[in-house]
């Protein structure tokens, strides 16, 4: 079951949040996010990106307004929902093919259907040579490969990633961009993904979200076509969103 075309996946209306002793960290939000679309949000540090973004996944209650997904019910974490953290957070001591079926194995008994989907995952990933290693065996790049699979294998609704390519080198960055719009439009997921990066914001998302001080300053639709390829960086029609997402958040610091 889906939503209807005019009935957002996730529905964010005045959400508010603030931590003891500080300022509004998330400010009377209102967004909605479409089923099955990638959205971004973007923002200097200390915005409160990775706050909406745990507000989102049911992880944090606001404490003003709601944030209720398209059936009405309140967000909350489920199987639903999947996650993906700015460090990849691996079990050492477990195989790549079980850290994958993790969230499986929290839940029940791994079945032959399981590890079979999680065989698909790891070799869409190019990881069908690494199933039987250990975290300590891969790359930065491979090690994110395998959390992105984990995120995945419960085939989750609504996927949340918290800058989770921040710290790797620009190459393997893209080349896991490209995988990671590919599965998720395989799969028709909604995607909502947090980072600093103007330029990242831009080639993965539907939509960009900028956020300054708590609040949304701005939904830009990003309309670059499908598939995105690296190239794309290099057009005019890129860098003109780049432009505009980056005078919005210096005109906001005015």
């Amino acid at each position: 079951m889906s939503p209807a075309p005019d009935i957002p996946f996730l529905d964010i209306q005045q959400a508010a949040y603030t931590y003891p002793g500080r300022p509004p960290v998330v400010a009377g939000i209102d967004w909605q996010l479409q089923a099955g679309g990638f959205h971004c949000l973007v923002g200097r540090s200390g915005c409160g990106k990775t706050t909406l973004l745990k507000l989102a996944a049911g992880l944090l209650q606001p404490q003003a307004g709601h944030i209720r997904r398209w059936d009405g019910t309140a967000a909350a974490p489920g199987p639903q929902l999947g996650y993906v953290f700015q460090a990849p957070t691996l079990l050492e001591w477990r195989r790549v093919i079980d850290n994958v079926l993790l969230p499986v194995s929290l839940q029940r008994r791994p079945l032959a259907a399981d590890l079979e989907r999680a065989q698909a995952l790891l070799a869409m990933l190019g990881l069908s040579d690494h199933a039987r290693h250990y975290p300590r065996q891969l790359s930065g790049g491979q090690q994110s490969r395998v959390a992105l699979a984990r995120a995945l294998i419960l085939e989750p609704a609504l996927l949340l990633l918290d800058e989770p390519f921040a710290a790797l080198d620009a190459i393997t960055r893209g080349e896991l961009q490209d995988d990671l719009l590919r599965m998720c439009r395989v799969r028709k997921t909604t995607v909502l993904f947090v980072t600093h990066d103007i330029g990242e914001a831009v080639y993965l998302g539907d939509r960009v979200g900028v956020m300054h001080q708590g609040r949304l300053l701005a939904d830009i639709p990003v309309d670059l076509g499908a598939p995105r390829s690296q190239a794309m960086r290099h057009g005019a029609a890129f860098n003109q969103y780049c432009s505009r997402i980056f005078e919005t958040m210096t005109e906001a610091r005015a």
